[in-house]
């Protein structure tokens, strides 16, 4: 019925004529500056006195545009309008479902340009990352669409003679999404279309710095044909409406993506039955990583140093895969360094909204006043070989910063920086360096640079992470093709744009009857 699945290409930034469309994509963008975006409760949209306000990371004076902020008054409002809306939309046919999520890729495919030139102002993310972040949320509806289409008429199981029998899979409930800044596009798509594909009714609160691309996405999804009260768009300040909405009675799923005291937090309270409550609570948490470069002896040392730069410095390190840490073999270890201070001293910082910079800034006060005390730490726990430099008087800007010689159990070899901090460790084998790389409470991607199979396949046993890459960086997950999710503290390991990520969505049923 639907083509095979493939991922949507990337805009191919080196020709002129992409380059010139991505411009005027950012003048169509510069003119909704400011703009005013509404509460949308069950269809309706609802605007509040109350605004959470998107500011320009790259220039702090500017307001992108505000949204209005949600109370608990109106998130009761959204759950009664969800849980009325629950019934049709989880039995409307799942091909209908889906088919709402190919109309929505078909938006969101025509306006590409506008919705990457909207993160780039909004999120301070540079033009080929933005560009790639909304081509995977295009493939999430696409493929999500496509994994309930297959799952619609449930799982083949056993029969006896006189006796037929069903496995099929029906909606839960109402699910509330909390995705995070980041990936404001992706992952905050991904996370919505999911739960509501799957015949559940959905509570979306975009994260607090990056609501705009969320309300866009809305209006797409309600233009796609999204039914009063499946879709419900509540923003709001984390302290004033987070907690309400994990703890709500009506709250049957929660997918959250974010900090790691934020997920144990919701997981905590998710527990917890609440009054009138009469199911068990679903978390899908993704809560970050330390993730690491491993350097075999028997390494290519240019794969090396391409795969140590890129997993450290795409979107100035603010991946929870960012590879913020190398360890490498000391037969190699000299010539990676200089190889990788070198590269890095080539790449470009400054205002997102020109091509020619590699690095933007990052997202906000909070994460500039932590980055730069990780960068303090630094200094004293390794030796700098480029950057460490910061200015906050306009943007939030911080150099890609490399420490070499940085002990296993150093500070910054452990705990989550999420910005442009490098690390580089030297060990004296390859079992010690996977050890090393181990030796977090994280386990959500890392990567392998060695042409030694026996190596690789050692890694595949002993490497504690959720996704293993070799011979290049550790980052850039497509739906689809690399299914996403870390071990240990990192989350629950939901493995989203994976074949078994909407299970987690649906309630399987068995049904027996006599003949």
């Amino acid at each position: 019925m639907y083509t095979v699945y493939q991922h949507e290409k990337f805009t191919d930034f080196t020709k002129e004529e992409n380059r010139k469309e991505f411009l005027e994509a950012l003048q169509i963008v510069k003119k909704d500056i400011g703009k005013e975006y509404p509460l949308v409760i069950d269809g309706k949209e609802v605007t509040t006195k109350d605004k959470l306000v998107s500011y320009n990371p790259c220039n702090t004076s500017e307001v992108i545009g505000s949204v209005s902020k949600a109370t608990p008054k109106h998130i009761d409002d959204a759950f009664e309008a969800a849980q009325r809306a629950f019934p049709a939309w989880s039995q409307t046919d799942a091909v209908a479902r889906a088919e709402v999520l190919f109309r929505g890729a078909a938006i969101m495919r025509r306006r590409k340009h506008e919705l990457s030139a909207t993160v780039v102002k909004e999120a301070g993310k540079p033009w080929k990352e933005a560009d790639i972040e909304v081509a995977e949320a295009i493939d999430f509806l696409e493929y999500y669409g496509r994994q309930m289409v297959e799952l619609k008429d449930g799982k083949k199981i056993e029969s006896r003679d006189g006796e037929s029998n069903q496995y099929i899979y029906q909606g839960v409930g109402v699910a509330v999404t909390i995705p995070p800044w980041n990936f404001s596009a992706a992952i905050m798509a991904g996370t919505t279309v999911a739960p509501l594909v799957a015949g559940n009714t959905v509570l979306l609160k975009p994260a607090e710095p990056t609501p705009i691309i969320a309300a866009k996405f809305v209006d797409i999804m309600r233009e796609a044909g999204v039914p009063d009260g499946v879709l419900n768009f509540v923003p709001g300040e984390p302290h004033e409406i987070g907690d309400y909405l994990v703890d709500h009675p009506t709250t049957a799923l929660i997918t959250f993506t974010g900090s790691k005291a934020t997920g144990l937090r919701i997981l905590e309270r998710a527990a917890k039955v609440q009054e009138g409550q009469q199911h068990l609570k679903t978390v899908l948490a993704e809560m970050g990583g330390k993730d690491t470069v491993v350097v075999d002896k028997e390494a290519d040392v240019q794969t090396a140093i391409e795969a140590i730069v890129q997993g450290a410095f795409n979107f100035s390190g603010q991946k929870c895969s960012a590879g913020s840490r190398a360890v490498i073999h000391e037969d190699l270890y000299d010539e990676v360094v200089e190889g990788v201070t070198a590269e890095t001293k080539k790449l470009t910082l400054g205002d997102s909204e020109y091509y020619e910079n590699y690095l933007g800034p990052v997202i906000n006060q909070k994460a500039f006043d932590k980055i730069t005390g990780y960068i303090d730490i630094g200094k004293k726990e390794g030796r700098l070989m480029t950057g460490g430099g910061s200015d906050s008087s306009k943007g939030y800007f911080i150099e890609p910063t490399v420490f070499a010689d940085v002990d296993p159990e150093a500070v910054i070899n452990k705990e989550e920086i999420f910005g442009p901090v490098l690390a580089l460790t030297k060990v004296k084998s390859y079992k010690e360096a996977i050890d090393v790389a181990n030796n977090t409470e994280y386990g959500l991607t890392g990567a392998v640079i060695s042409r030694n199979v026996e190596n690789l396949e050692y890694a595949k046993k002993n490497f504690h992470v959720g996704n293993l890459y070799f011979n290049r960086n550790c980052t850039g997950a497509i739906v689809g093709y690399h299914p996403f999710g870390g071990f240990k503290l990192s989350g629950t390991d939901s493995k989203a744009g994976g074949p078994d990520y909407l299970l987690q969505y649906l309630q399987p049923k068995s049904i027996s009857q006599w003949l």
